[in-house]
């Protein structure tokens, strides 16, 4: 947000010069003023012409720092028309725009203006209204949500954005059975009761390392299905098996799919609605191994969810150092988390900024893959898992976070900081690859 402010204050300030070079010529400035001190020559009636290509500039260069990675193009490229780009070139569920919480006077100035209803819900665990609109024909989707906003200035209208796995999973050459724990290791401790929460895309329960759990699922883009990055994150927020062991092992999981096969899968809507179904169900802990852009519904959903009781743990992403901010894990309310390597260095695609709260391990490590076997990972995407499951472990005590974060590792420069936040935890909680066989090699 920093540098929104910075560019609003720039071109305000251009703004008042504009406006002070005409009134400048009418009171004649300077000596047009009895008493008025003498200034060094007179103002212009017009600023040069450069200052407004610097003007131009300076907006060109707020707007790239929030544009979308260019690996989302392809997502919009795949989805055969589901999806379209905002104007900063997010994906977004096509001819759709959300309105939260719309007051009755917005609802109807809205259908007056031609836009339809495609569907609504209110998400009670959330005490959260949430109404679909589909513009006028003809309308572009930006124009049309600069016209709600127009008719509705108090109203919050948004875009159905979509969000996208924070990680890599790679592709499981052959299944490998589990090998047996190594004789002497300590076995892993069990959290019994604890509830954790994952969204993200539908979880394989027949894996060995999550077949003994209690998971209910549900799907929030049509039925739930089983897919590679969620069973891999399942894993290491509660499996265990073998030599293999998630952060809190024995926990029961809620696994929200928001993606269910569908090509608009990941939307902000199915994204609100699972955090409603947790909060529903006294969910402790909340994984989101997803990231995207901002936005007021999921904001809205977040917000609410943490002022309910829940804590929500999010990757801070992999689009490298200089990449705008990506959310839900840049939200004031949500534990961000970055991944380091096994050296405890952060992986040069690792997010930086005010977001990171923790680093762990997100690299040269394990996680289960399909049929009975495990395949290798990288990114945020799996560390944010080791960073719930350790607080899930912790839910009984005031605050899980601060406790957390004074068992720490303090990296790079001294205290908090932008590439490690408050330093490394759960290294222990690493498994080498080859301590379990895991096939297969990173897709990207």
């Amino acid at each position: 947000m920093s540098i929104r402010i910075l560019a609003t204050a720039a071109l305000a300030g251009l703004s008042v010069l504009l406006a002070a070079a005409p009134v400048a010529a009418q009171i004649g400035l300077p000596g047009g003023l009895p008493g008025a001190p003498t200034l060094p020559g007179s103002l212009p009636d017009r600023l040069p012409a450069g200052v407004d290509r610097l003007q131009d500039g300076l907006r060109g260069r707020v707007d790239g720092a929030l544009q979308a990675p260019a690996r989302l193009r392809e997502l919009i490229r795949r989805s055969d028309g589901a999806l379209e780009a905002d104007p900063l070139g997010w994906p977004v569920v096509r001819a759709e725009i959300v309105a939260v919480d719309p007051s009755p006077g917005g609802r109807r100035a809205a259908l007056d203006a031609g836009f339809t209803v495609v569907r609504e819900e209110r998400l009670e665990g959330l005490d959260l209204a949430v109404v679909v609109l589909a513009p006028p024909p003809r309308l572009p989707l930006g124009r049309a949500l600069e016209r709600l906003r127009d008719l509705d200035p108090d109203g919050t209208y948004e875009f159905n954005h979509v969000h996208s796995p924070a990680g890599a999973v790679a592709e499981t050459a052959a299944p490998a059975r589990t090998p047996a724990a190594p004789n002497g290791a300590a076995p892993a401790r069990q959290t019994r009761g604890a509830r954790i929460g994952l969204i993200d895309t539908g979880v394989d329960a027949r894996h060995p390392a999550l077949s003994g759990l209690a998971i209910r699922q549900r799907g929030f883009a049509g039925p739930d299905r089983a897919g590679a990055h969620g069973t891999a994150v399942a894993s290491l927020l509660a499996g265990r098996s073998g030599a293999f062991s998630g952060a809190a092992p024995g926990s029961s999981l809620f696994v929200a799919d928001v993606y269910g096969g569908s090509p608009s899968g990941g939307a902000s809507t199915g994204v609100a609605q699972a955090l409603a179904w947790m909060v529903q169900n006294d969910v402790a802990v909340i994984n989101v191994s997803l990231v995207g852009p901002r936005n007021a519904l999921v904001e809205a959903a977040v917000r609410r969810a943490h002022g309910r009781g829940a804590l929500i743990v999010a990757a801070a992403g992999n689009d490298g150092p200089a990449a705008p901010p990506l959310y839900p894990a840049s939200y004031p309310d949500v534990v961000g988390v970055v991944a380091v390597n096994a050296r405890g260095r952060a992986l040069p695609e690792a997010a930086r900024g005010p977001q990171v709260d923790f680093a762990a391990p997100g690299a040269d490590m394990a996680a289960a893959g399909q049929g009975e076997g495990y395949v290798s990972v990288r990114g945020a995407s799996f560390a944010a898992p080791l960073v719930a499951g350790l607080l899930a472990r912790r839910r009984g005590q005031d605050d899980p976070v601060r406790a957390l974060a004074a068992e720490a590792r303090d990296l790079g420069a001294r205290g908090p900081d932008p590439v490690y936040g408050r330093g490394l935890v759960a290294a222990d909680l690493r498994t080498a690859p080859g301590a379990v066989g895991a096939r297969g090699r990173l897709s990207r």
